[in-house]
């Protein structure tokens, strides 16, 4: 059985080769001995999801969060781990569907800082094309694709009046234009959804997406993981809440 001794020490050589030095005070007695041991020991060593995943993982809940200073230094570690600043920014672009798009353009301030300060320049997109009703069509077909039958279930429901009156927009833009966009794996979108609807504390949307993600070509263990994951920024008991709700459709 692994002592805590033990998660302290592997958190700590972790959190070196991702982050570096510690820098600055120690905020409170032991906290940056528990933090090893807990976020990085006890979360980030885990089995069972690439280490890049979890820097996926962890940059779309902070960026639901809206935790600046970590975001900054994740950011930084990202591209250290060999994730590409299109990739990081795609994160951030699609949490804006799920926590509102000023989330999107502060995370993106961030990170543009740290892409000045290392030279990153990210390249123009050429002015979109897509009419509205290419963009339902693509976004149905990726709704269907990823949700199967269930993509036009309760709030989804065509004959819902009430719903139906925003629901179309979330298929042309979330579905249609933000899931095509490139920089981003289709299976990185769905760890993208699960982590930032587990921050969020969406427990329904995390039951749908937790699933369909399966379709997206995550393991059942990667979706577990990828919520596990949000636990140190968005909190564990939210993310005990979205593993509950998880639990009948990837118990097997």
């Amino acid at each position: 059985m692994t002592t805590r001794e033990e998660l302290r020490r592997d958190g700590k050589a972790l959190r070196l080769k991702l982050f570096g030095p510690d820098a600055g005070p120690e905020l409170a007695p032991g906290l940056n001995d528990l933090r090893a041991e807990l976020a990085f020991g006890a979360v980030w060593a885990r089995p069972g999801l690439a280490l890049e995943d979890r820097m996926v993982a962890a940059l779309a809940a902070l960026c639901a969060v809206q935790r600046h200073n970590h975001l900054r230094r994740h950011v930084g570690a990202a591209l250290d781990l060999g994730l590409d600043a299109r990739a990081i920014a795609e994160i951030f672009v699609q949490c804006g569907i799920y926590a509102g798009l000023p989330a999107t353009e502060d995370a993106l301030a961030t990170a543009q800082a740290v892409f000045a300060e290392r030279g990153i320049e990210l390249p123009a997109d050429p002015p979109p094309r897509d009419e509205l009703d290419e963009l339902d069509r693509q976004g149905r077909a990726l709704l269907e694709r990823l949700h199967g039958n269930r993509g036009y279930d309760g709030y989804a429901a065509p004959d819902n009046t009430v719903t139906q009156a925003l629901y179309p927009v979330a298929i042309q833009y979330g579905y249609g234009a933000i899931w095509h966009r490139p920089g981003l794996e289709f299976r990185q979108r769905a760890l993208v959804a699960v982590a930032a609807f587990t921050a969020l504390r969406l427990v329904g949307q995390v039951q749908k997406f937790g699933r369909s993600a399966l379709n997206a070509g995550l393991t059942r263990q990667e979706i577990v993981e990828t919520v596990i994951q949000t636990g140190p920024y968005g909190g564990f008991a939210p993310a005990l809440n979205a593993l509950a709700a998880l639990s009948e459709a990837l118990r097997g």
